[in-house]
């Protein structure tokens, strides 16, 4: 574990500004004018009104990486996307820019299942990353956020059609939360490091069958809920027309979902920003 750093005024960059949560993370930081701060982003794009300042980077050019964060005191690093041999990649890329650069702190993006024998296939990368970061000798907190209400919503979307919502998740539950209240946990590891990690849930797990039941309630028809097994749910996901790699990413989280690895509940939203989680909202 590392050890908890005090926090000064100093310079902050963010990686994945332009992103739906690095986005929100940049915002919350620039509402500060304690801190400087740095807005990471393959096209930089954040106007923050002359209190950030966008610059280019690449997780696929290490030079960038290297370049972007000379004089960064803290990195919040929001964790790469897509396949995750090429999220691993970028991963490496960052950590061997954080010991080029003598940053002094990472805030790492994580998830909640970083057993490295789970079958979700991100799992790995993230406790592998959380791995590397750790060897670096630099402070280290880590956000390790549940699922995100937002993407699930987008599972459960599919089920308005037909009513039936049709996961492969058996009677497990999972502790949504939200982007924004993962963000503000980011944010606030960024001006006060803890020096370990956090489990970032919302305030609730729900089942499947209560997540038809909030659906069934903001739409205003029935939706009930249908275990179908693995096999079926990435069938009826290729059908659908989706990419053969978030196919397989998306059967892998429900392999993990079904191992009860997403069900914990915990009160570090509202310890690290004095707020309480946001509590999943209609679909």
């Amino acid at each position: 574990m590392s050890p908890p750093v005090t926090a000064t005024r100093s310079r902050i960059a963010v990686t994945g500004s332009t992103g739906r949560l690095g986005g929100q993370v940049v915002r919350a930081l620039a509402g500060s004018a304690e801190h400087e701060v740095v807005a990471l982003a393959r096209t930089p794009a954040y106007d923050g009104g002359g209190k950030v300042q966008s610059v280019h980077t690449d997780y696929d050019d290490p030079d960038s990486l290297r370049t972007a964060l000379v004089g960064v005191d803290t990195l919040v690093f929001v964790s790469s996307d897509g396949e995750a041999a090429r999220m691993m990649t970028h991963h490496r890329n960052v950590v061997e820019a954080i010991v080029a650069s003598d940053v002094a702190h990472v805030v790492y993006l994580s998830g909640l299942d970083v057993d490295l024998s789970s079958p979700f296939c991100y799992a790995y990368t993230n406790g592998t990353t959380e791995e590397l970061l750790a060897r670096t000798g630099c402070g280290l907190s880590v956000v390790r956020a549940s699922i995100f209400t937002e993407f699930f919503a987008g599972l459960v979307a599919r089920a308005r059609p037909s009513g039936e919502l049709r996961l492969p998740a058996g009677d497990a539950q999972v502790s949504l939360v939200s982007r924004e209240d993962v963000a503000r946990c980011l944010a606030a590891l960024a001006t006060t490091p803890t020096g370990r990690s956090h489990d970032v849930t919302g305030p609730v797990a729900l089942g499947m069958a209560e997540v038809a039941e909030v659906a069934e309630r903001a739409w205003g028809t029935p939706v009930s809920y249908v275990d179908v097994p693995p096999t079926t749910f990435g069938a009826e996901l290729a059908a659908s027309g989706e990419d053969p790699w978030w196919t397989y990413a998306y059967a892998s989280l429900f392999a993990s979902i079904r191992q009860r690895r997403w069900e914990a509940v915990s009160e570090e939203v509202r310890a690290l920003t004095g707020r309480a989680p946001s509590a999943p909202s209609p679909w």
